[in-house]
């Protein structure tokens, strides 16, 4: 009997998590790349020196920002490989549109550190960021469908993640909607949401999440 090439297509997990790995730590690297040291030429005593690194905040603030959203989302899919007994065709290609949207953070990033005044430039990150969770949930949410998942994984594990992905997507989309008001009130809000999830996951507010 003929096996189809498509049933026997990506079912490594091994593959899947070093790809990953090189994507996240380039695109870690790629932001920082756009923090640049203050032309020596310009600067002549202290008081230029730090008047250029104030305005060299919101580049310093989105570069954390940023930095965080993939620290999060890093974190979020090695949780889910880990659970992954292996995967298919599907869940590779749901995995690689994942790294695909985190190829696109840093363009995002510098695109809202250049105009962080603006709605729009906060709105495109914004949906970066959603398209990141989304996929991260479809890639879930298929795997289990799909039986791609180790047997002893229990439902409430499940939930767990699903329900860490639901809070955190709703949380930064409020943050998003503040940009109606104050994209500087937008940003801090989203920042602190991150640094609950990332740095206070028993004392945060949100930690029965």
């Amino acid at each position: 009997m003929k096996t189809m090439y498509n049933r026997i297509a990506g079912d490594s997990v091994d593959r899947v998590e070093a790809l990953s790995d090189g994507i996240f730590a380039v695109a870690m690297t790629l932001l920082v790349l756009d923090l640049h040291v203050p032309a020596g030429g310009t600067v002549h005593d202290e008081g230029q020196l730090w008047s250029a690194l104030r305005s060299m905040l919101p580049q310093i603030v989105t570069y954390l920002m940023s930095f965080l959203t993939l620290s999060i989302f890093w974190t979020g899919q090695q949780t889910q490989l880990n659970r992954f007994a292996r995967t298919d065709r599907h869940l590779s290609w749901i995995q690689l549109a994942f790294l695909f949207f985190v190829t696109l953070l840093p363009f995002s990033t510098r695109l809202l550190s250049e105009f962080i005044g603006y709605r729009t430039a906060l709105l495109l990150y914004w949906f970066n960021i959603f398209l990141l969770g989304f996929t991260l949930l479809g890639s879930w949410k298929y795997a289990r469908r799909a039986g791609l998942v180790k047997h002893e994984i229990t439902p409430d594990v499940s939930k767990a993640i699903e329900r860490r992905i639901m809070v955190a997507q709703s949380l930064y989309a409020l943050g998003a909607a503040l940009c109606a008001f104050d994209t500087w009130a937008s940003i801090a809000f989203i920042v602190l949401v991150q640094l609950n999830f990332a740095i206070a996951p028993r004392l945060g507010f949100l930690s029965r999440f």
